[in-house]
């Protein structure tokens, strides 16, 4: 081959690379960086990663991506420099493993890295000797509650939270390290988990003095294996408090009222709306189209939002703000502006008909909750209940009679169900129909954005349309 056709073959083989390695890249992140969860996704999809599409989440390069980026194209380069076709043929049909080989070899600098960045964060922790830290975890929930935690506390205090999704160890590092100032004095950590030990790695980080639980349900399964192995983890929380410290715990997740085992190493405070075991309980609880009103340990509130989770969220705030002894005036100025959290329950009105908007839950908890609050919805006369969901992932062997009984309760709550994507199509359409939603009443779309279309020419002036989950890109 002359040196003309060999760099015009090198360019057109680089020219295919960088977007798939870039496509691989993207996936990798999505899946945690886990190279198990990696491989199980990209199994079968050899060539899938060559299509052009738009996704959900965006592709962040860090500089651990850039580091991959640049060692898988190294391994690639050398092949083609030494006209070793084959091999690198197949290095660019695979580039899913190129890409796992490329991280292999990095992991001694990534680990290094973290370390550094830890201790780092450690370092600037200790430097903040008054600082009061609060950790909040739970299978869903625990986003709003922190939210609402942060405007309650905020009324007295200079409040930091995890911004966004920063609750893994690696994210409240980079929170630590970025946004921590001197003048802070309280520190609300989001605390999300994948397995067991991942709650206990953050606490061993940050070491909280109040902790939140404010749920335990079926998710991520694929990787807790069992519902035993989540409560055990978001316990994890409560066991790193020290013994003045302050325990928050949901009597109305029924994961955490079954615990047979919940600590006792310091203060545990309960709450809930339908137990009655309970040091918060909300009482008196009215709606209207100007929101919530309850009262609770003779405080009234009134909160725009609605539904008894956010009522629940409220609680667990109101409880930590009453150790931190914030007043009862300022809780209830605090409520009354709290904000809908963006894609949980949030409800707004669009054309004259009512989106609930609870795109980011994927439990099946959450979900009941959701569609409580559909049916609760008062709509004038003819108008419809409408679910556009496409069920419920990494719920490992409870997936499909988790989904099954998705469809049957949407199809006691709904008058139409849309089902996107093919993933759990059949589990929630035979549910649907086994609970007797008739088979016209239930469409399918193979992406969010076909049942867009499909809502476009069914929908009309109050209906009412709940979004209930958002598969990410690794589910599509």
């Amino acid at each position: 081959m002359s040196d003309v056709l060999y760099i015009i073959v090198v360019v057109c083989l680089l020219a295919i690379w960088v977007p798939a390695l870039l496509f691989s890249m993207q996936m990798f992140q999505q899946n945690s960086y886990k190279v198990d969860r990696f491989l199980r996704w990209s199994h079968g999809k050899v060539f899938r990663k060559f299509w052009k599409r738009g996704t959900k989440v965006k592709f962040v390069m860090t500089p651990r991506m850039w580091r991959l980026f640049f060692t898988a194209t190294l391994i690639f380069a050398v092949l083609c420099i030494f006209r070793l076709y084959i091999p690198a043929a197949l290095a660019l049909i695979f580039t899913d493993y190129t890409m796992i080989l490329a991280n292999a070899l990095n992991v001694p600098i990534n680990k290094a890295v973290s370390n550094w960045y830890v201790k780092d964060a450690k370092r600037i922790l200790a430097a903040h000797k008054d600082l009061v830290i609060i950790g909040v975890t739970g299978s869903y929930g625990k986003t709003s509650t922190k939210n609402y935690l942060y405007r309650m506390l905020s009324e007295k205090y200079n409040t930091l939270i995890t911004p966004g999704n920063f609750n893994t160890t690696m994210g409240v590092v980079r929170t630590i390290r970025e946004y921590l100032k001197p003048y802070h004095q309280v520190f609300i950590v989001e605390m999300g988990a994948k397995q067991v030990g991942d709650i206990k790695e953050i606490c061993d980080l940050v070491h909280p003095v109040i902790g939140v639980v404010t749920s335990v349900g079926q998710m991520h399964l694929e990787t807790f294996k069992t519902v035993e192995n989540i409560r055990k983890t978001k316990f994890e929380l409560i066991r790193s408090l020290p013994s003045d410290g302050l325990g928050v715990i949901n009597m109305d997740s029924e994961g955490i009222a079954s615990y047979g085992d919940i600590p006792d190493n310091c203060r545990i405070v309960r709450y809930g709306i339908k137990s009655e075991a309970v040091d918060y309980k909300a009482e008196n609880i009215s709606c209207s189209a100007s929101g919530t009103d309850f009262d609770v340990n003779g405080t009234h509130i009134h909160t725009s939002l609605v539904g008894d989770c956010n009522i629940l969220n409220i609680l667990a705030a109101v409880a930590v703000a009453d150790r931190l002894e914030v007043s009862a005036d300022k809780q209830r100025i605090a409520a009354s502006k709290l904000q809908q959290v963006e894609h949980r329950l949030s409800v707004s009105l669009k054309g004259g008909m009512t989106i609930l908007d609870d795109a980011y839950n994927s439990n099946p908890e959450g979900a009941r909750m959701a569609l409580d609050v559909l049916g609760r919805l008062s709509l004038p006369d003819g108008a419809r209940r409408i679910v556009v969901t496409p069920g419920f992932v990494e719920l490992g062997a409870r997936q499909e009679s988790e989904d099954r009984l998705l469809g049957e309760e949407i199809a006691g709550v709904a008058d139409i169900l849309i089902i996107v994507n093919r993933y759990n199509r059949d589990a929630l359409f035979s549910g649907a129909r086994s609970a007797g939603m008739p088979e016209d009443r239930i469409i399918c779309a193979d992406t969010l954005a076909g049942a867009v279309q499909h809502l476009s020419g069914l929908t009309k002036p109050g209906d009412a349309i709940l979004y209930e989950n958002d598969l990410p890109d690794t589910f599509k």
